[in-house]
């Protein structure tokens, strides 16, 4: 056995150390996945048979910056709908396809996660 005196923030710590006759390799350390980058644009729900709604939901966790259509406006796919603000960065949230917004389910300054409903479109 050894015997060591380590000092940590100005404490010393007396600490012994006891050999084991087996010798390991040590294990490597993890890796983490990589992960995927947000999407620059949120994907709206694919509409259910016969629903005739499309729910538009968050990509990305964030802040509602601005809401540009409002309940009742025709919108053609593409067109801005609200933009979140992520991380720093400006999102646009577009509607999906054309259509009318039927709803505004969000306000400005609100804080949303990934996959919450922020309009509904016809």
């Amino acid at each position: 056995m050894k015997s060591y005196t380590i000092t940590v923030n100005g404490t010393a710590y007396e600490v012994t150390v006891e050999e084991t006759g087996s010798v390991s390799a040590p294990a490597a350390a993890p890796v983490a996945a990589p992960k995927a980058a947000p999407a620059a644009a949120p994907k709206a729900a694919a509409p259910a048979a016969g629903a005739g709604a499309v729910k538009v939901t968050a990509s990305v966790p964030g802040k509602v910056l601005k809401i540009v259509a409002s309940a009742g406006q025709t919108v053609k796919a593409g067109d801005n709908i609200i933009i979140l603000e992520s991380m720093k960065m400006e999102i646009p949230v577009v509607a999906p396809q054309d259509g009318t917004v039927a709803s505004i389910d969000t306000s400005e300054g609100a804080s949303v996660e990934n996959g919450d409903t922020l309009a509904t479109m016809n």
